[in-house]
């Protein structure tokens, strides 16, 4: 068994196979969070046809890939700044805008907090309670929340807990920071997975509020990680102006503006998001009726359990699942959660049906 404070993310197949001595590619990744489907058939089609654009500098205005995002989410091209990744974009925000003061909606992802630490920004965190399901009230946020703030930093819905908070509620936060001049971040890397995007997604909000950028990418609902493209949705001027003129040429590769055409599959879009609001209902009912664990109800694409057999922890979970070639998520390094915590992402039925049955036989 790996040691008790040992937790991997859900990339890191290569050092799990070497670290437990199996095989990489006999691995299930019930931890990375990314579509069970692969990539968009068109995107695929699209890349083998036109291999030979690696060739080429990508056009440095994106023109492409930006009217491509812009259809597929309803927002300006001259509101979108790419980056290589969500991570890069997150970053980007902290070295322009150097916040002095953050506040981060725990527990959540870790980069948000490292960006922070970079930057040298004060950081505070709203640590949402498991008492209450981590649901968020926008009303006890406020109450947190002061004009010595510069930044608020919400994961919608969130990592680890796959909750989402609505659209409506999101506007309270968002006018509520506006008045006390707070800038407000939504990632969105998940969004795409919700039941009902329109009622969570804030991307309709930046065109009424200048103090939010919600970043989005391809990396999980796309499944194209290796692709490396994220994306900020603002009408904040100084972060666009400074962004604009900040980022590194052809920072994205002539690939990616290949393979826009996977905004517009709406077969890959559709079914993608039956299976996973199908396959999300069925693992939480299955799930939810044992009586040694609580199971959160979810809103994305994977589910966050608590442990309650008394002694038993995450990283034995993780060790008999692992040993079965079975990857979920020990949640045990997330700020505010410890070594009680699983998470597992949605697959392909079959694939569901045994990490499901898998967890069951040691909880």
């Amino acid at each position: 068994m790996v040691i008790a404070d040992e937790s991997f993310h859900g990339s890191d197949l290569e050092i799990i196979a070497d670290r437990y001595g199996i095989d990489m590619n006999r691995i299930v990744p019930h931890a990375s969070n990314v579509n069970p489907l692969g990539i968009s058939s068109l995107a695929k089609q699209a890349l083998m046809d036109n291999i030979d654009a690696i060739c080429s500098y990508p056009d440095p205005n994106y023109t492409t890939l930006k009217n491509a995002i812009s259809n597929y989410t309803g927002a300006s091209a001259d509101h979108l700044i790419l980056g290589n990744g969500t991570s890069e974009l997150i970053r980007l925000v902290f070295k322009i805008l150097a916040p002095k003061k953050t506040m981060i909606i725990g527990p959540t992802y870790s980069e948000y907090g490292k960006a922070a630490k970079q930057t040298g920004s004060d950081i505070h965190t709203y640590m949402l309670k498991e008492s209450d399901g981590f649901e968020l009230d926008p009303q006890q946020l406020a109450s947190a929340l002061d004009a010595s703030f510069d930044l608020l930093v919400i994961c919608n819905p969130n990592n680890p807990t796959g909750k989402a908070i609505p659209k409506n509620k999101l506007e309270q936060i968002i006018t509520d920071c506006q008045s006390k001049g707070i800038l407000v971040t939504v990632d969105e890397t998940y969004v795409e997975f919700v039941d009902q995007i329109d009622l969570i997604s804030a991307v309709s909000l930046t065109d009424t509020y200048k103090n939010l950028i919600v970043f989005r990418g391809i990396s999980k609902f796309f499944s194209s990680p290796g692709l490396r493209l994220g994306y900020a949705i603002t009408t904040n001027p100084q972060f666009l102006d400074a962004a604009s003129n900040d980022k590194t040429p052809w920072s994205i590769n002539s690939l990616v503006s290949v393979a826009s055409v996977m905004f517009s599959d709406e077969h890959f879009i559709n079914l993608s998001r039956t299976l996973i609001q199908t396959e999300r209902n069925l693992i939480y009912s299955a799930l939810s009726v044992r009586k040694t664990i609580k199971v959160y109800k979810p809103d994305a694409n994977f589910v966050l359990i608590r442990l309650l057999k008394e002694g038993q922890t995450a990283s034995e979970v993780f060790d008999y699942c692992i040993k079965r070639g079975i990857m979920i998520r020990d949640c045990t390094d997330y700020e505010g959660l410890g070594e009680k915590y699983i998470r597992f992402c949605f697959l392909k039925p079959e694939e569901n049906d045994n990490v499901v049955n898998t967890i069951l036989e040691i909880v």
